[in-house]
Formats: C-alpha cells, structure tokens, sequence
C-alpha cells in the first residue's frame, strides 16, 4: 500500500461515524464502525457503499 500522508490521515475521519481511521494493509480501518476503506494508488474510496467490514483479526 502506498503510505497515506501523516497530514491526510490526520484529517480524514470515518464517513460513517465520523471516528478515527488507523491504516492497515491497502485499507483504512474504523474500528468503531468495524469498516475498511480501501486505498487505490494512494486515494482512499471514503464511500460508505463500498466499505466491507472488518475481519476480527483486523478490528484489533
């Protein structure tokens, strides 16, 4: 995955529940909302539509 920016990632906030994103591999994680965004090229797709949710082994 191409590392996001401290500055972007420190902006960027869930889309759903408005909670912090941590960076796992080729996704941002909310692990409140227990959803992944994927990041493409270094663009995350922050749509809630196309989140998939949080594997058990990812929410930790």
């Amino acid at each position: 995955m191409n590392t996001l920016s401290p500055e972007l990632l420190s902006v960027l906030r869930c889309p759903k529940c408005k909670g912090v994103l941590k960076e796992e591999s080729a996704a941002l994680a909310c692990v409140s909302c227990k959803l992944a965004f994927s990041v493409d090229d270094g663009i995350p797709n922050m749509l809630i539509e196309d989140a998939r949710p949080l594997v058990a082994s990812e929410a930790s």
